[in-house]
């Protein structure tokens, strides 16, 4: 249990910077679409393929670091594999229809809440609040279906909901890297965990 406990704790104390990153990443996302609503299509392939690619960079880096902590660090580089594919793909087709754009957000916005809400079912038992990685999973699965149901939604309408998602999974990781940072301090040093 001594092992277990000190593993886990080099783990937190390792990554809680990388949830940090990309949740402050996600929010200057947010942030940039909604004070630059006329935006043209080409321009929010490119910023959307940046955020795609950086957080799949981060995630996938995180899970690379994390390798011989835990057996479960596939599912990271799983997932930030799927964001650096799809930043890449964007990158490499920015004349993509609307239509085009659409698919690859609702892709990636899936995968993106299958993998995180897997992770939280995993991890339930090593960290406190994992609804907030659920409930993140599940805005990213919402935002992915809605874009499914309805391909035809104006650009301007998706941007916004873009910006939103991002904003919310931004403020859902910044949140949990300083719940996870304080709990690696909390278990490396040996003190209970607070609620």
């Amino acid at each position: 249990m001594e092992a277990l406990r000190d593993r886990l704790a080099e783990v937190l104390k390792r990554g809680w910077w990388s949830l940090l990153l990309r949740g402050l990443v996600a929010i200057a996302f947010a942030v940039l679409t909604w004070l630059q609503p006329q935006i043209s299509l080409t321009a929010l392939v490119y910023v959307f393929g940046f955020y795609a690619l950086v957080d799949g960079i981060l995630a996938a880096g995180a899970a690379i670091a994390g390798r011989n902590l835990s057996r479960s660090w596939w599912m990271l580089l799983l997932s930030g594999l799927v964001g650096i594919a799809v930043g890449v793909l964007t990158f490499m087709r920015p004349g993509i229809t609307a239509l085009g754009l659409l698919v690859y957000i609702a892709i990636w916005a899936i995968g993106t809440g299958l993998f995180t809400i897997f992770a939280a079912i995993r991890l339930r038992k090593e960290i406190q609040n994992e609804w907030i990685l659920i409930l993140n999973g599940l805005a990213a699965l919402a935002f992915g279906g809605l874009l499914v149901a309805r391909p035809g939604a104006g650009a301007l309408a998706v941007l916004w909901l873009i910006a939103t998602l991002a904003f919310i999974l931004g403020i859902t990781l910044v949140m949990l890297a300083f719940r996870v940072r304080s709990l690696g301090k909390l278990v490396g040093t040996g003190a209970p965990a607070k609620a």
